[in-house]
């Protein structure tokens, strides 16, 4: 019998999040001959986006589009995705691991009586079935989950991780409108305060350059920020930079922080904290700037540059510079 891969897409600014589109590539490694891949979008002016989600050859978009989900709020978007569970009754539902994903999903499982794994880095199909690998142990380990029974699947997956697919534009997408309920809310949002200004999302980019103590100050973040928009990347910090006042704790990656695994990861004035390494250490190639040779952060970096951070990097920006 065929099954319903739900996948919750994700909109941020008008636009539909990177992880969505990994999401769909996680989707079609799970999905059998004859399952049906269908998507949800949420918010307000998104109608706009079901053409984009339809280039993947999806079988059906449903799509609420109501000014009350401009902003997220997580009672008012899981009623608007129960009236989805209840229309399409979904085998699985597949989120991004993201505040968002990570704040439905285990609302989503509850109501579906559904198993739930969370943090997903990869997925793997075999003859005895579908296993998500997921780290454990702040990253220091992995472990390979499968469903047993047949109740539903709530899985959600780690940015960056699972390859996206490209945009072949197969098969006919039909689009279903639902109204948006108006459920009684216990909070409204009436406006987002944004601290960090950055272009690119800390938690999808490819390149973050990070600051710690070693910076010294909020002003030492100014030659990160410049390597970071000459690389295309963003800018995070550990929770030393960020308890010492120099930058927002939006910007902290680590274990009471924000979890990335981008292509790479450049460590500026960072010693390697256990706690920070569990926000970092899944990423592809980590380059490392310290004064002290023997900094922990040394042990987990692919590369090391022993010498001042503030002659270092302004000298790896101008020669990216004459790269790029």
């Amino acid at each position: 019998m065929s099954k319903i891969l739900l996948i919750v897409a994700e909109a941020k600014a008008g636009k539909l999040r990177q992880v969505t589109f990994e999401t769909i590539g996680a989707a079609r490694t799970i999905a059998d001959e004859g399952d049906r891949l269908q998507a949800v979008v949420i918010g307000s002016g998104i109608s706009g986006l079901t053409n984009e989600l339809a280039a993947y050859g999806l079988d059906h978009i449903y799509v609420i589009d109501d000014a009350s989900l401009e902003h997220y709020n997580p009672e008012a978007y899981y009623a608007a995705i129960s009236e989805v569970l209840r229309t399409a009754r979904p085998n699985a539902v597949l989120l991004g691991h993201t505040a968002m994903g990570k704040d439905l999903a285990p609302q989503i499982a509850t109501a579906l009586g559904a198993g739930q794994v969370s943090d997903v880095i990869a997925v793997s199909k075999e003859a005895s079935g579908v296993s998500f690998t997921r780290p454990i142990y702040a990253g220091k380990a992995f472990e390979k989950r499968a469903f047993a029974g047949s109740s539903p699947w709530v899985v959600t997956f780690r940015p960056n991780n699972i390859a996206a697919p490209a945009a072949d534009g197969a098969g006919t997408t039909a689009t279903t409108a639902l109204e948006a309920p108006a459920p009684s809310l216990r909070s409204v949002i009436k406006e987002v305060v944004k601290k960090t200004s950055g272009k690119i999302d800390l938690t999808e980019a490819k390149v973050v350059v990070s600051g710690g103590r070693g910076v010294k100050s909020a002003d030492g973040f100014a030659p990160l920020e410049e390597l970071a928009n000459v690389l295309g990347g963003a800018v995070g910090a550990s929770r030393g930079a960020c308890d010492a006042g120099y930058c927002d704790y939006g910007l902290q990656i680590g274990q009471t922080g924000k979890v990335v695994t981008p292509e790479i990861y450049i460590a500026c004035g960072i010693s390697g904290a256990i706690q920070h390494l569990a926000g970092m250490s899944g990423s592809r190639v980590i380059i490392a700037i310290n004064k002290d040779p023997e900094a922990p952060i040394f042990k987990v970096a692919d590369y090391g540059i022993v010498g001042d951070l503030f002659e270092v990097v302004p000298l790896l920006t101008q020669e990216f510079k004459q790269l790029l």
